[in-house]
């Protein structure tokens, strides 16, 4: 995927086999989700979801200056402002909790700049990869915006709460090596190797058993946010319907075969 010439503002859903791309595409403002683009992220979450074929979800900026910018602040004034401001808000919350809420993996490939909303989807993924030209940044402070907390919490998933206060207090940017350091970021590489690494990752994701992956990520996600009272049940019930599935059956049967096991996700 290459730098795009100027085009309206969209946000792309492009199915590759296993993987699902959901393109942010708004070169002309660093990626900039518009109200339109928060309104299509649940959407293309859930149709990926629906995909039988589709093993993870990639979250990336069109071209290789920006993953976004956040939110695109050409529209404030009439969009986020009064009374249509709770509308835009409802907008972001569908968009953040579609994320969370997703069964399959979810990478974000970040090229360049990563602020603002940017970093709140970002955060939302399971996993980050990043170029070492990155900057992450929530400027809220800078434009007298109140940061919901609601999307301060998967970031402090990530990192410890000292340095997302540092964050939030200064506004300041974050280079890529630091949110290595901080655990933004899984991992970093070069600008022209970064696509290969998330498509190495993804491809060995989705190379595994589905249903196994799921109930991992159903684990990490439930002990995480209700680490006082986790739903166990459901937990206990993900994890018997790997062993009642088909692909434990063709994953026994490879490993005595020695082969490379064909999962289904059923």
């Amino acid at each position: 995927m290459t730098d795009t010439p100027a085009t309206p503002p969209d946000l792309r859903l492009e199915i590759e086999g296993p993987l699902a791309w959901i393109v942010a595409d708004n070169p002309g403002r660093m990626n900039a989700f518009t109200a339109d683009m928060w309104a299509k992220l649940p959407q293309h979450i859930q149709a990926a979801e629906a995909d039988a074929a589709v093993r993870v979800i990639i979250l990336r900026g069109a071209g290789t200056r920006a993953f976004s910018a956040g939110a695109d602040i050409s529209e404030f004034e009439s969009a986020r402002t009064g009374a249509a401001a709770a509308d835009y808000d409802r907008l972001n919350h569908e968009a953040f909790d579609a994320l969370l809420g997703a069964s399959k993996p979810v990478i974000a490939m970040i090229h360049g700049f990563c602020l603002g909303g940017g970093l709140g989807i970002a955060a939302c993924a399971d996993l980050r990869l990043a170029d070492h030209r990155a900057q992450f940044a929530i400027p809220a402070a800078k434009l007298g915006l109140g940061y919901n907390a609601r999307w301060v919490q998967p970031l402090l998933a990530l990192a410890a709460p000292a340095f997302v206060k540092e964050m939030l207090f200064t506004g300041r940017r974050v280079s890529g090596e630091e949110a290595l350091r901080i655990g933004i970021v899984n991992t970093l590489t070069d600008a022209d190797t970064l696509e290969i690494a998330v498509r190495t990752l993804a491809a060995e994701i989705a190379g595994n058993a589905p249903l196994t992956v799921s109930a991992a990520k159903l684990a990490i996600d439930e002990l995480t946010r209700h680490p006082e009272q986790p739903d166990f049940a459901k937990l206990d019930a993900a994890v018997l319907a790997c062993f009642e599935s088909t692909d434990y059956a063709e994953g026994r049967r490879a490993f005595l075969e020695k082969r490379k096991p064909a999962f289904q996700g059923r």
